[in-house]
């Protein structure tokens, strides 16, 4: 009870303008990724309905249910376990189309996947965090205490990521070479201020991670490379190509730690457990989609994990 207590306690420094300017970087990462989408990219997907449900598949049902399992064989702590859900009910993150084409991955498919699976989780993260997490006697209890509001967890997800996809897709319809324009310049800017953000919050829980990293390294490490396996060995039982492959094992694996960081701190009050996991996952799936990347980018004949 009390190493529960204890995890629990833990209080990451992030404050209310931290949260803010979390919330308003994440939502123009996606207003700058929504710029180089049209509607074509959705008729591409459409044209090759395997694919969409592959991807569909692999991370907003498989990725959630085989994390469910793991926690039942591996009973982490409620928090941790909870955390887990809410990092595999996430979409995919968005530098995942960075490193699908760094990995000679198909970078078309990942932003089409990417704009899709931002689409549909605005219903399904919710879901599937309260179905996954209601299953889970621990977990449960977690969600019982917060009284998680399903609708207002919509809410946040559609005000953060549905509507700059929206207003971004609208731009780039009627007005293209003005989203060219923006998406050149905004894209790297925004990404630079999201690491930034990640760093100042980083230095400012310095002794928080020195002190309690060690509980949520090996749960993060061993969740995210399974979630790349899944997304690999899924695509390659359906048939799917060798890039095709790659860019469906970095969407699984790159999951959306700074919305998951949000809604930890929007609906659970930082959660110790919660936002420690969710914290190192959104440090640790840049770092090891990185190196995912370089290795397949240098062994693109390979295609092996």
């Amino acid at each position: 009870m009390q190493h529960q207590i204890d995890i629990d306690a833990i209080k990451i420094n992030f404050d209310t303008q931290g949260l803010w300017i979390l919330n308003i970087a994440i939502a123009i990462i996606m207003f700058g990724v929504a710029l180089g989408i049209s509607m074509a990219d959705f008729k591409r997907l459409l044209k090759n309905p395997k694919i969409v449900f592959v991807g569909v598949l692999s991370q907003f049902f498989l990725l959630p249910a085989t994390t469910f399992l793991a926690i039942l064989v591996l009973e982490p702590h409620p928090s941790f376990a909870l955390g887990m859900i809410l990092i595999a009910a996430c979409p995919g993150g968005n530098v995942s189309n960075f490193f699908s084409k760094m990995a000679g991955g198909n970078a078309a498919l990942s932003v089409s996947l990417t704009a899709f699976a931002t689409l549909i989780c605005i219903g399904m993260t919710p879901f599937n965090l309260q179905f996954w997490g209601s299953l889970y006697g621990p977990t449960n209890e977690i969600l019982k205490t917060v009284k998680l509001n399903p609708v207002d967890l919509l809410k946040l997800v559609s005000l953060i990521l549905g509507i700059p996809l929206f207003f971004g897709m609208l731009i780039k319809h009627y007005r293209a070479a003005m989203a060219q324009k923006i998406e050149s310049i905004l894209k790297p800017l925004s990404m630079l201020v999201f690491i930034a953000l990640i760093v100042i919050a980083f230095s400012q829980n310095l002794e928080v991670f020195f002190n309690h990293i060690h509980h949520v390294a090996l749960l993060v490490i061993f969740h995210n490379i399974f979630a790349y396996i899944l997304g690999y060995f899924t695509a390659k039982s359906f048939g799917l190509n060798l890039r095709d492959t790659k860019t469906i094992a970095m969407e699984t694996g790159i999951q959306n730690g700074g919305l998951g960081l949000l809604l930890i701190f929007g609906f659970f009050e930082g959660l110790g457990g919660m936002a420690l996991l969710a914290a190192f996952w959104g440090i640790w799936d840049v770092f090891s989609g990185l190196l995912l990347a370089t290795y397949w980018g240098r062994n693109s004949q390979q295609g092996i994990l």
